[in-house]
Order: C-alpha cells, then sequence, then structure tokens
C-alpha cells in the first residue's frame, strides 16, 4: 500500500504543478481551480483500489492477481484523466486538446506505477508463498518475458516521444507568443530546465520499473540456485516458489518436478541399498549363527556413542550428521567377511587351535577385500569407505595388540573404534556357548578393564556416559530364539 500511495502523490504533484506549465490553459487556472479536481478524482480512485479493488484481486487466482493488478492501477490512472478532462471542459469549457493533454500525461504516469505495482505484487506474492510453501500452476499458453520487454520498450519510446513532442511544440507556442521580450539565453536556459525536469521524471520512472523487475528476477535466480545447490548435495527437501504466470514460473515448476524425481530416486535407492546391507550382513550372521538383532543392536550402539561424542572436541569435526548416517547404515557389514570362513572353523563349537584362529581373524581381510573390490567395481563412495574401514579394523586395539594390522590408537579409524566397543558389548551381555549371558554390569566392568588396552578410552567414556541407552537398545531387541554365537572366540575368551 505504501509503495501505491506514493505513486498516487507523486502523479499528483507532478500533474498539479508542471501540468500547468504545459497547459496555458490549466494556467490560467487558480491553485484551488487547478488542483481540487485533481485531487478529488485520484484520491477516490485511490480509495476504491485499496477497498475495493484490492479486494477483488485477493479473490481472483493467484497466477492472474498480478496482470489484474496492472490493469487496475492502469484504469485508474487513464480513468482519472478522463474525469478530469471532461470536468475541466463542462466547467471551464477546456478544447479537447488541453484536456487530451491531461488524459496522456496521467496515462504515461500510470503506465509506469501500475508496472511497478504489478511487480511488487509478484515480489509479495513470492515471499508469501515461499512462507506457506504452496505454489501457482503456470499456463501452458502465457505472456511472455521477451514480449514484455519488447511492449515496455517500444511503449516507452511512444510515451516519451508523445510527452517530448507536447513539450517542445508548447515551448515553441510560447517562444511565438513572448517574441523578444525574453532574452534568447533565458528562454533557453528555461526550456532546457524544463526539458531536464521532463526527462528526470520518465528516467526517474523507467529506473523504478528497471530496479522492481531486476529485484524480482534476481530473487527467482538465487532461489533456483539454491535450490539446485542443495539438491547437489542431497537435500531434497528444498523447492523453488513457484509465483508468476511465466517462463520463470514454468522452470521453477519443472526444477521443483526434479528435484522431487531425484527425492524419489533416491529414496528407492536407499532402500534397495539397506536392505542389500541388511540382507548380506544377515547371510553372513545366520552361517555364524547368530540373529538378526545383533545387527540391529550393533548398529544403534555405533550411533550412539557417535552421536554422543559429536561433541567432543577431538571427534566433533569428523564426526556430522551425515557421517553418523553413514555409520549407521554401513555398520551391519562388520562381519561380512564370515561367508569365506570355512564351517568347521565358524560353526565349531568348541575352542579353536592356534592355527583355526588365524584363519577366523582372516575374516576382517576377507570383508575389507570384498567392499574394497566392491567399490573398485562400483566406484569410491563414502559409504564403501566406512563399511571397508569397519570391517577391517574392528578387532584392532588400542594399545596395538588387534588384528589384522596390529595398529594402535588413532591410526585405527574411528568408525573401528566404535564398532569395537559395539561389538563386543553386545557379545558380552548376550549368551555364548562357553559362557552364559553376563549382566550389563559386569559388561561394563570388562570394558572399563579393557580402557586404553583394547579400546579408545574416550569412546569408553562415552559408553559410561550413555550406558542407559544401552541398556534401552539391548532392551528394545531381544533376541526372540536362543542364540549359538561363536563370535567372540580366543580374543576375548582366553
Amino acid at each position: 500500500m505504501a509503495r501505491r500511495t506514493i505513486h498516487y502523490i507523486v502523479a499528483f504533484v507532478i500533474l498539479g504543478i508542471y501540468g500547468g506549465q504545459v497547459c496555458p490553459f490549466l494556467e490560467s487556472l487558480t491553485i484551488l481551480q487547478l488542483l481540487a479536481p485533481i485531487f478529488v478524482t485520484m484520491a477516490l480512485f485511490y480509495l476504491l483500489q485499496v477497498m475495493v479493488f484490492n479486494k477483488a484481486i485477493e479473490k481472483t487466482l493467484l497466477k492472474k492477481q498480478s496482470i489484474r493488478v496492472f490493469q487496475f492501477d492502469l484504469g485508474s490512472f487513464f480513468l482519472s484523466g478522463i474525469i478530469i478532462m471532461l470536468f475541466n471542459t463542462v466547467y471551464y469549457s477546456f478544447p479537447l486538446g488541453s484536456g487530451l493533454k491531461i488524459v496522456f500525461a496521467l496515462f504515461l504516469m500510470g503506465f509506469f506505477a501500475a508496472i511497478d505495482l504489478s511487480l511488487e505484487k509478484e515480489w509479495v506474492l513470492n515471499r508469501r508463498l515461499e512462507a506457506s510453501g504452496d505454489w501457482i500452476e503456470p499456463d501452458l499458453q502465457f505472456f511472455s518475458h521477451p514480449k514484455k520487454l519488447v511492449l515496455f520498450s517500444s511503449a516507452c519510446m511512444l510515451l516519451a516521444a508523445g510527452i517530448m513532442f507536447l513539450v517542445i511544440n508548447k515551448d515553441l507556442e510560447w517562444m511565438a507568443k513572448i517574441g523578444n521580450e525574453i532574452p534568447v539565453a533565458d528562454a533557453q536556459r528555461y526550456i532546457m530546465t524544463e526539458v531536464g525536469f521532463v526527462v528526470g521524471v520518465i528516467l526517474l520512472y523507467m529506473f523504478t520499473v528497471i530496479y522492481a523487475y531486476s529485484r524480482n528476477f534476481r530473487n527467482f535466480l538465487d532461489k533456483e540456485t539454491v535450490v539446485l545447490q542443495e539438491a547437489t548435495g542431497g537435500n531434497f527437501a528444498v523447492h523453488v516458489p513457484i509465483s508468476s504466470n511465466d517462463e520463470f514460473g514454468v522452470m521453477a515448476k519443472h526444477t521443483n518436478l526434479m528435484v522431487e524425481g531425484l527425492k524419489h530416486s533416491t529414496e528407492e535407492l536407499a532402500k534397495t541399498r539397506d536392505v542389500t546391507i541388511l540382507s548380506l550382513a544377515s547371510l553372513a550372521e545366520t552361517r555364524d549363527n547368530e540373529t538378526g538383532s545383533h545387527i540391529l543392536r550393533t548398529q544403534r550402539y555405533v550411533k550412539a556413542l557417535a552421536k554422543h561424542l559429536q561433541g567432543h572436541p577431538d571427534f566433533r569435526s569428523k564426526l556430522n550428521d551425515d557421517t553418523v548416517d553413514l555409520l549407521y547404515k554401513s555398520a551391519p557389514l562388520h562381519d561380512i567377511g564370515k561367508v569365506g570362513i570355512p564351517d568347521n572353523i565358524l560353526l565349531k563349537p568348541g575352542k579353536l587351535t592356534d592355527e583355526e584362529f588365524q584363519i577366523m581373524k582372516s575374516h576382517t581381510t576377507l570383508g575389507g577385500e570384498t567392499l574394497r573390490i566392491t567399490e573398485e567395481r562400483l566406484g569410491s563412495s563414502s559409504f564403501l569407505n566406512l563399511a571397508t574401514e569397519i570391517a577391517l579394523t574392528h578387532h584392532e586395539r588400542w594399545d596395538g595388540t588387534g588384528y589384522p594390522k596390529g595398529i594402535a590408537g588413532d591410526k585405527t579409524p574411528i568408525s573401528g573404534r566404535l564398532m569395537a566397543v559395539a561389538d563386543v558389548y553386545d557379545a558380552l551381555i548376550n549368551k555364548r556357548v562357553y559362557k552364559e549371558a553376563f549382566s550389563h554390569d559386569k559388561a561394563k566392568e570388562i570394558i572399563l578393564e579393557w580402557r586404553e588396552k583394547n579400546f579408545d578410552p574416550r569412546v569408553v567414556d562415552a559408553f559410561i556416559e550413555i550406558e542407559k541407552q544401552f541398556i534401552e537398545i539391548a532392551a528394545q531387541f531381544q533376541d526372540n530364539v536362543p542364540a549359538i554365537d561363536f563370535k567372540i572366540r580366543r580374543t576375548y575368551h582366553e
């Protein structure tokens, strides 16, 4: 409303103050006679626009509101000129030419004001739709931007030429009338000042429209760029507001459809990946006589530890939300290498010999190599990198006495250190052929004993701080059937 108010005030001031200079008949009126009909007429149409027309516009389709603003505002200015012309003709016997100058002047100012207010409506509508998450449905047939630019440019040239013709014609008549009464230098200065004022007003209107158009254009490009960047980064919960019935609206619509399609495809791929992971992990655990609950528990233990360590200064930069999610998804593959262990060793109910244990330990390298080959053939990915790390290093120890490489301390990837604690805890609290299930407190005691030996002390500290979560996870995903688990052999049994 403030923008419309400014346009009407500016038009009133320009027509009231300068109109008399262009038209000698207007110049013959008193200030009251000149301004009263202009003020009353424009104020009436302003009130109609604010109180009636705007309400009518709000009831129209969203995609039609911008053009309706243009039509109503241009019509208001044009009809104001007609009414003022008729009033002056009836009451002051103005000739038709004088009245048409008023109509032309108001039409010129109304043309620029209507375009600016129409663009302002698009801007406001864009903000509203962005906040609500709604959008309009652009038509297949629309008034394209090239056509708008051609029409605007042509209208600007014709209207500017028309107003300059009136100014020059008026000045020529004025010079013929005054003859030699005024020095040529003074007349020249007066004419140039007048021409400069008219050109300045026209340029100001044009710059106002250009600014409004560029603001809307820049806003669309910014939104389009942000959405494309977010979609490229994997965030598909974004969309471009569709607030105009033109090329921008069509581009925004198809960008949103593209993002939705990518989201759907990504979700389908993620589901397929997750099903494949769980199927392979369950297959490996089935050969090892473990239940699928072991997979569900350990991946949740790993996630709980990782989430908690996000606040630790040593891990904050390495455990962002995406990494935590990938850890959660890849954790079930930690024992995928057991598929390559012979049954007579993997399923042996008794204690393994030293030779058998060496073969048993190779499940880490078998799993890591299998995932590495998969990565080479299918292409590198963060998920496969983490899955390979976990499979290869989850039996490494903090003091360097683990396997397969005997690496120590921070040289072991975070993923392996997290899985080491999760895997051992789950083995301790569940029944094995060589032992009954330990209580949580007993398992905690053993893990604390192995702090700085088997496990990263910071991970053990995190385990202690969130032990209630471990208890809840273990209770929620209990084994439904008795499980014979041979996972922990001589590594932790001796």
